[in-house]
């Protein structure tokens, strides 16, 4: 057994005060010789990802329990993207990430947790718990809630997605109001995080193929008893780290992200999870950056048909054989001998794992497509990078050249959609909304949805210094960088100039002359912080670029 962390507010003469404080709280003498785990719950009523945390934090403490463990349970931040959505909450959602690992690094330092257990779900909490697992490098666990039922309306599945596409379908008078009336009270039957392949169960995903979940939970449904096992299991292990002295270091290395991206290219998952990756690994002083997604993403085929791009949501991954069954498929790719949290490596992991389902996960001689889900372009629109989810295109759309139509936030562009003035061919261009600029580099579900909705998804092309939903679809460019505020080329962008988007030759180009561009940029006005106070207003002066991951930059 390893020395405790935790003694140092527990053990010894000069500690009699700490064990008199830590007395009222019920402990024993024998609690006092044990470990002491942290349990970081994410639990809110207002999430439906997170609603049931509360009921998984109970199944992991009894597990803690019964393998001579002491749990205390902190909570932290969560944001609901769908419910920030379109409007000034959203610039909140990236932002909490990191104040979401400034929070458990707080309480993990403060009491001095010798392992932690983390409750996540949802698109910024469990990269920001990964990135305070990383930072801390005390032994740890995940267990993620789980995706949510999909919803059936007039015998098609449907998720809030859907909803949101549904209100491009009513502007172009293919649905009623009264039809979107109908599918909202049906389109989320129960909790859990949304039901297809977004950032949420993407980042779940990404947590189990880099060994720090266990293999099976990241798409086991959040209503699904299973879950409950994960969980207690999840404490039993937990406390197993910490005699062994487990870390994250030994588990979150080089060959891990690499796996984790190489399972997020088959997945055809979220763009988000490449601001994410490189986050965590930073943490974990692992080098990453968008070269390394690009390099794998050519390589790696596409091989599993999940919404938003495919028709099947998590529980028929889950009933496919999940992550460790596309783990199988891809394990000639991966690095099987690196350490999980089980104790055992990935090759341990998966030997046993069965594909049940050839349709949900393609055999990798038969991919969905030959290339991954991500592509990273660059150009002199995006010098240092932007990021597309190629897996969401129509082929047609592939290569896509035409008019700039510029708008300076998504407000200014919802205007644009309410008046209906979308024209096929347009490149429609939102600037000042990137980690800086919008502040919090808003998801734009709203805009996208709206024009898929309204059948123009293989006629328009989207491009923004800001981010989109992992349920997006069509050919939606973001995390364009340097992004405006900035003094980006995508700043000097005027309406009818030529734009050129080529995925298969990963460039994103606009047809001025390198003087041009940088006339037209010395010409505008310095760009001025749109927040003046709170968070937002520290979070804008200390924010990295995009294509390092919108690090809050302490350098």
């Amino acid at each position: 057994m390893f020395p405790l962390r935790s003694d140092s507010i527990k053990a010894g003469l000069d500690r009699a005060p700490h064990r008199a404080l830590l007395r009222s709280l019920g402990l024993s003498e024998k609690h006092l010789d044990m470990s002491f785990i942290a349990v970081a719950n994410s639990y809110t009523s207002i999430v439906p990802g997170h609603v049931h945390l509360d009921k998984i934090e109970e199944e992991v403490k009894q597990g803690i329990r019964s393998s001579g463990g002491v749990p205390f349970r902190f909570d932290t931040a969560a944001v609901c993207d769908g419910l920030a959505m379109g409007h000034n909450g959203m610039k909140y959602s990236l932002p909490s990430r990191d104040l979401i690992a400034d929070a458990v690094e707080v309480m993990v330092e403060a009491h001095q947790f010798d392992g932690i257990v983390f409750i996540s779900n949802c698109d910024k909490v469990t990269p920001g718990m990964l990135m305070a697992a990383a930072r801390l490098d005390v032994p740890a666990i995940f267990v993620t809630g789980g995706p949510m039922r999909s919803g059936y309306f007039r015998d098609r599945k449907v998720g809030v997605v859907s909803v949101f596409e549904a209100l491009g379908q009513v502007k172009n008078k293919e649905i009623t109001e009264k039809d979107l009336r109908e599918l909202e009270k049906v389109a989320c039957p129960g909790y859990g995080s949304c039901n297809g392949m977004f950032t949420a169960n993407t980042m779940a995903c990404l947590t189990e193929a880099m060994g720090m979940a266990l293999p099976g939970c990241a798409t086991c449904l959040a209503e699904d008893s299973r879950k409950k096992l994960f969980a207690n299991e999840s404490g039993r292990r937990i406390v197993e780290l910490v005699r062994n002295n487990v870390k994250p270091s030994d588990i979150m290395t080089r060959e891990a992200f690499e796996n984790a991206i190489t399972v997020d290219m088959a997945l055809g998952g979220s763009t988000n999870t490449v601001l994410h990756l490189m986050a965590i690994a930073h943490e974990a002083g692992v080098k990453l950056d968008l070269s390394t997604f690009d390099e794998i993403g050519r390589r790696i085929p596409h091989l599993c048909d999940v919404f938003p791009g495919g028709k099947y949501d998590l529980e028929d991954l889950d009933r496919a054989g999940g992550i460790p069954a596309l783990m199988k498929e891809l394990q000639n790719s991966l690095h099987l001998d690196n350490m999980t949290v089980t104790g055992r490596t990935v090759r341990e992991n998966i030997a046993n794992a069965v594909r049940t389902s050839a349709d949900v996960i393609r055999p990798i001689e038969k991919p969905l497509h030959p290339e991954g889900g991500i592509a990273i372009l660059r150009g002199n629109l995006a010098p240092n990078g932007a990021v597309v989810k190629t897996t969401a295109i129509s082929p047609r759309m592939m290569h896509h050249r035409g008019c700039a139509r510029v708008f300076n936030s998504e407000e200014e562009f919802a205007r644009l959609i309410s008046n209906s003035e979308i024209r096929s061919g347009d490149v429609l261009v939102i600037r000042y909304e990137g980690p800086r600029g919008g502040p919090g580099m808003r998801e734009m579900l709203i805009p996208t949805s709206t024009i898929f909705g309204m059948g123009m998804g293989e006629s328009v092309a989207l491009v923004t210094d800001g981010r989109f939903s992992g349920g997006t679809r069509g050919p939606c460019i973001g995390h364009v960088s340097p992004e405006a505020a900035m003094g980006g080329p995508i700043a000097a962008l005027r309406d009818g100039d030529a734009v050129e988007i080529d995925i298969p030759k990963r460039t994103l180009t606009v047809e001025l002359e390198v003087e041009e561009i940088q006339n037209r940029l010395k010409s505008l006005t310095p760009f001025k912080p749109k927040v003046r106070s709170g968070y937002l207003m520290r979070y804008t002066a200390s924010v990295g670029p995009a294509e390092r991951g919108a690090l809050i930059d302490v350098s």
